[in-house]
């Protein structure tokens, strides 16, 4: 598997994130990657608890909408930052997980909230190895 990581795009108001992956899959798990490193530094994050999310939508690009948003309701929920995800997608149905911990602000520091991830600037587009998939997040 060749590494392919997040990373970010300008936007005026808001941020732009992108996952990379060889798979549609990865591209998701990376953009969530992305989201909650816009919030903290996901490196600080110890995966010892498991949140499952299962989700679905009309297409590709509606379904990374409906993922990021429901990742966000969980930490919210859960009082939790993730940090490593799994993800299966058929016929635009997600199964998933998300791994992290509970929120330590002494150990988490927060860079920025996150309130939600939008249609704007949302694409998902395939490229010879690999998939790419954005949107912008609301902060």
């Amino acid at each position: 598997m060749i590494f392919m990581p997040y990373k970010y795009f300008d936007h005026k108001a808001d941020i732009g994130i992108v996952g990379i992956g060889e798979s549609l899959e990865e591209a998701f798990q990376e953009a969530a990657k992305a989201m909650f490193n816009v919030m903290f530094d996901i490196k600080k994050v110890d995966k010892v608890k498991k949140i499952e999310v299962i989700c679905d939508a009309a297409n590709e690009e509606e379904l990374l909408v409906e993922w990021l948003n429901r990742l966000l309701a969980e930490a919210a929920i859960n009082n939790m930052v993730f940090s490593d995800f799994s993800v299966k997608i058929r016929n635009n149905a997600l199964t998933g997980t998300a791994r992290g911990e509970a929120i330590n602000f002494k150990k988490h520091s927060v860079k920025l909230e996150v309130k939600a991830a939008t249609y704007s600037q949302l694409k998902i587009t395939k490229e010879e190895n690999k998939v790419i998939a954005q949107c912008v997040v609301d902060v």
